[in-house]
């Protein structure tokens, strides 16, 4: 990957959060935007997000991506200027749970070994 491409991922990135906690604040809450990943020619952007709850507030994020997704599109527009203005995907990422998980495993065995 070009570092072109890094930064407009990583400003992608950056303007998807903050309209999140600009716009959607109060429905948003406990969604990150992990990563953006966007294609060599501009075109379409898959947004990686995790979640922090159990699978309710998953699909709550889901829901609410499919709702809010052209206007948060039209909001990243106006303060990002590029050729071409991707079309956004929004995917959710479980490496979040998956590492906190593998965190949770690792401290037990701590604990159960220390006793």
């Amino acid at each position: 990957m070009s570092k072109r491409m890094k930064r407009v991922n990583e400003l992608l990135r950056r303007e998807l959060s903050e309209q999140l906690r600009q716009r959607y604040r109060d429905t948003a809450a406990a969604v990150t935007i992990c990563e953006v990943d966007t294609s060599p020619d501009l075109r379409n952007a898959s947004i990686y997000y995790s979640v922090l709850g159990d699978a309710s507030a998953l699909h709550h994020a889901a829901q609410l991506f499919r709702e809010i997704s052209k206007d948060l599109r039209r909001q990243v527009a106006r303060r990002v200027t590029l050729k071409y203005f991707p079309a956004f995907e929004f995917i959710h990422d479980p490496s979040m749970e998956r590492g906190s998980h593998i965190v949770d495993l690792l401290d037990s065995m701590e604990a159960t070994e220390d006793s």
